[in-house]
């Protein structure tokens, strides 16, 4: 363990469990791993690891826990003990959840009363609510919705050097100063520790259709897509999954049953001569495979909705020009999940001509998932922002001496 104060390991072993007990330390390797039971023990442990140098990374189950660059961090902080529903307050439709808490247990408890975090995260039976904000995950709910940022009304946080922060509030609508909230959401937790997560809800969706069209190429539904989005209908969902093969549109309606027929009716008109059929749920399960195939790299794009189509329709020429193995899941908001099977050099490839071509619209490309070998020769973020410098000043402000995370974000932030 390599630290400012030059502690030891078995030192700082020692002063963890006087923290959380010595039942909720244990050592693996270089580092210490303490389980934290409430907000005021993660306080004290980042005063200790802020005061002595001690690289410190906060974690609830850990399924996102490679994204972003390699941390070598002398703490690893287990949130997964603060795994509450704190608060329902179901009439006024919002609540109050612990950091450590997995999106199915809160998802389930939510839904005694009718009503739901209205987002759809991977791996929702093992993802915390802590991490799931701090990596910004979320699904195809979003185009219905809003995304993760806009659900969340308030938060509390633990910063660098222990301070105990509230944002926001417990009410929908909060004029309370800036939404520090938002700034966390999305930030790798590299300028705090959230502890709790203040949702705003929605009613459950209990009679929900999906339906499927399917077109030899992406860019046929170009027109349907857009049909769709300018129609009076509203989509719960909307997504195209791509292979090398075959294209389908999956699109989920929530609605009275006795109004499915009249929905599935004007579908159809949208869809023109594609084929267009009831599915299975399970569909929506197609960005969560991806992410779960083995050996490939996973790659986040960003663009726009209206040059969703263009660019499947560019990595399915590009993969069938380089023998490359793809699929795609695109949601209708512009976020395409890709998983690419392929030499590293071809995945490298595609991946810088990606960005130079969304460069010019705004986008990104972000590499979730990278096997082992590609990791050191790749950069994740392929960020070139002029935001950058601001983010390293707000990193600066915030976390003085790097102990949070340190080089896991965008520029080594």
């Amino acid at each position: 363990m390599t630290t400012a104060a030059a502690i030891t390991r078995e030192e700082c072993r020692t002063r963890l469990a006087t923290i959380a007990g010595a039942e909720r330390v244990v050592s693996t390797g270089e580092t210490v791993t303490v389980a934290a039971s409430d907000v005021e023990q993660i306080a004290e442990i980042l005063r200790f690891a802020n005061s002595n140098g001690i690289a410190v990374t906060p974690c609830g189950s850990g399924t996102k826990q490679s994204w972003g660059n390699a941390v070598e961090a002398g703490i690893l902080l287990d949130l997964s003990r603060m795994n509450k529903l704190r608060e329902h307050a179901w009439q006024d439709m919002t609540c109050t959840v612990e950091a450590g808490c997995t999106w199915t247990v809160m998802q389930a408890e939510l839904a005694h009363h009718g009503q739901m975090v209205a987002l759809d995260p991977l791996w929702p039976e093992r993802a915390t609510v802590g991490g799931m904000v701090a990596a910004n995950d979320g699904g195809c709910l979003r185009l219905k919705y809003g995304s993760l940022r806009d659900l969340i009304i308030g938060m509390t946080v633990v910063l660098a050097d222990g301070t105990i922060a509230k944002t926001g509030g417990k009410v929908v609508k909060n004029v309370a100063g800036y939404d520090l909230h938002k700034l966390m959401t999305g930030s790798f937790g590299t300028l705090g520790v959230i502890s709790e997560v203040n949702f705003r809800l929605h009613p459950l969706e209990s009679n929900t259709q999906t339906w499927t069209a399917v077109a030899p190429e992406p860019f046929q539904f170009e027109h349907a897509l857009r049909g769709l989005l300018d129609s009076q209908l509203t989509p719960s969902s909307v997504q195209l999954r791509l292979s090398e093969t075959e294209c389908e549109l999956d699109i989920k309606i929530s609605a009275p049953a006795e109004c499915m027929d009249e929905h599935s009716a004007k579908l159809s008109k949208i869809c023109g001569v594609m084929e267009l059929s009831p599915s299975d749920e399970t569909v929506w399960q197609a960005r969560q495979e991806l992410h779960d195939t083995a050996n490939a790299v996973v790659l986040k794009i960003s663009t726009l909705p209206s040059d969703l189509c263009l660019l499947c329709s560019e990595l399915q020429d590009w993969a069938a020009k380089k023998g490359m193995e793809i699929a795609v899941v695109a949601q209708a908001n512009g976020l395409v999940t890709a998983a690419l099977k392929t030499a590293p050099d071809a995945a490298i490839a595609l991946i810088d001509h990606l960005r130079e071509r969304l460069r010019k619209v705004g986008g990104s490309v972000v590499a979730l998932q990278v096997p082992g070998p590609l990791r050191s020769t790749l950069d994740v973020w392929g960020c070139e922002s002029n935001a950058l410098p601001l983010m390293k000043e707000i990193k600066r402000r915030f976390d003085p001496n790097r102990i949070l995370n340190p080089g896991r974000f965008v520029g080594n932030i």
